[in-house]
């Protein structure tokens, strides 16, 4: 096999290559073929997107069950074999990266709907389904699952980034809508968390600690989620403004008037101008706009409409249009969930590093005007867009990782706005999580409270096998005996 990338100063631990080897040994007896070390697996997953963070794994794992998790789990913890789960790699703070080696377990072939119910408003599928063919499996039952970070994400990923997205605003977060989990321990147990029931007061709240864990507490393998009917009307629109302020401003007027929108997303002027490329939208121009969609009733859903376009005319806002067919609805969305494709096709062979913020609303458009007056001081194209409804936004920034200069600006704007969303009272990621991008951050946002969450990674994890490098700054005992 191949050398692994790792972040830690391995070479001090003549036991690792043994440690891991061992593991690869009893994992292919137990497993066969489905236990891959082809180079051209492990590439792909030795990375997600948005960042140049890679960390070949040794091996790559694919289980089908519970019970096969754990196996694997138990294997790993007595060799003391790093392990990093793999959802479908869509993740853009180098949650995936095998840094430290070891093995990855991709949960792509756990992707069942296990059970749903139309009366109770729930389901519980495996860790490995996509966001869409979860959608696409219940929509029969007239229900739908509405937490979209802009990708087809796996619903395990999601879990552990805490993910959220474009109708948080009106559902909630990841956090939200996680009613129970199936976990399997480092060492190999299978626990379960929570319930169907929508509130309880039965001791700790381990639910909620293993969403947002990113995959460094334990494999999260079943989730059960809060679903919700689809409604009578859905209805899209667009509004465009003379500029990013006035169109935050609209946003904020919005939720203060209790307009109850579903979906309320920004685009500013170069995203909108790299969508209209990409995605060949039509009738709109390169302006700052704002995506909408409204959920109800037919009567329910005009009066929304006609509160909120009154409300844009007022502060600048104009070219208001709406649609409720299902095709032309999905072209709309389908611009806002392409807009990191194309950013990327701004400047053939570029990367772009996606990174968030997230601040109170009232501090947002003051958060935005500084960030914008930031991003022309760097000389790189970087776009702004983001679910406004709730204080948390984007930036694509677009730049050449091979050259140091346009790294190191990408990197350094990244920081500054991390750093100002926290002065305003905010958080570093709203909903991409830590990874390995934002460590430092982390510490500064929650500085004592890093200490017992390092003493609770201890404690459930005392190897550190789990997908060390992440989340948590590295101690030097990790993943040693």
């Amino acid at each position: 096999m191949e050398p692994s990338g790792r972040l830690l100063p391995v070479e001090e631990d003549s036991a690792y290559p043994e440690r891991v080897a061992a593991a690869c040994v009893a994992l292919r007896n137990v497993f066969g073929e489905r236990l891959v070390t082809s180079m051209t697996i492990r590439d792909h997953h030795s990375h997600g997107e948005g960042l140049p963070v890679v960390g070949l794994p040794d091996a790559v794992i694919l289980p089908r069950t519970n019970e096969e998790v754990s196996t694997i789990a138990r294997i790993c913890h007595a060799s003391r074999a790093p392990v990093v789960p793999f959802g479908a790699g869509t993740s853009v703070e180098g949650h995936v990266a095998a840094v430290c080696g070891g093995i990855c377990v991709d949960f792509s072939e756990m992707d069942r709907l296990l059970s749903v119910s139309s009366q109770a408003l729930d389901c519980r599928v495996q860790a490995g389904i996509r966001r869409e063919q979860l959608n696409s499996e219940i929509r029969s039952f007239g229900l739908f699952f509405p937490v979209d970070p802009g990708a087809n994400a796996s619903i395990g990923g999601m879990v552990g980034t805490r993910a959220s997205g474009t109708a948080a605003v009106r559902y909630g977060t990841m956090r939200e809508n996680v009613l129970g989990l199936t976990v399997v321990t480092p060492d190999g147990r299978i626990v379960t968390t929570g319930g169907r029931a929508r509130k309880s007061s039965a001791g700790l709240d381990l639910t909620r600690l293993y969403v947002g864990s990113e995959g460094t507490l334990g494999f999260v393998t079943e989730v059960q989620l809060r679903l919700y009917g689809i409604p009578e009307t859905i209805a899209a629109a667009t509004c465009q403004f003379p500029s990013v302020e006035s169109a935050v401003d609209t946003a904020v007027a919005a939720l203060l008037m209790g307009i109850p929108v579903a979906r309320m997303e920004l685009m500013n002027t170069l995203q909108m101008r790299m969508c209209i490329d990409y995605s060949r939208l039509d009738g709109v121009d390169a302006k700052p706009t704002l995506f909408l969609e409204f959920h109800g009733s037919d009567r329910s859903v005009s009066e929304q409409i006609e509160l909120f376009q009154g409300l844009s005319a007022e502060t600048g806002g104009g070219g208001f249009a709406y649609a409720t067919q299902v095709e032309d609805r999905n072209r709309l969305w389908k611009a806002r969930h392409d807009a990191y494709y194309a950013a990327k096709a701004l400047r053939p062979g570029s990367s772009v590093m996606g990174t968030d913020a997230c601040v109170p609303i009232s501090e947002l458009s003051c958060c935005i005007a500084d960030t914008e007056a930031d991003i022309a001081t760097t000389g790189l194209p970087v776009s702004i867009l983001g679910h406004v409804g709730d204080g948390n936004f984007h930036l694509n920034i677009v730049y050449y990782p091979e050259d140091p200069e346009e790294r190191r600006q990408a990197e350094q704007l990244a920081e500054r706005v991390a750093l100002r969303a926290i002065r305003l009272g905010g958080t570093c990621t709203g909903e991409h999580g830590i990874g390995t991008h934002k460590l430092e951050l982390l510490e500064v946002e929650r500085g004592e409270a890093v200490k017992l969450m390092r003493a609770i990674k201890q404690c459930l994890d005392p190897h550190g096998i789990m997908n060390p490098g992440k989340m948590l700054k590295h101690d030097e005992r990790d993943i040693r005996d």
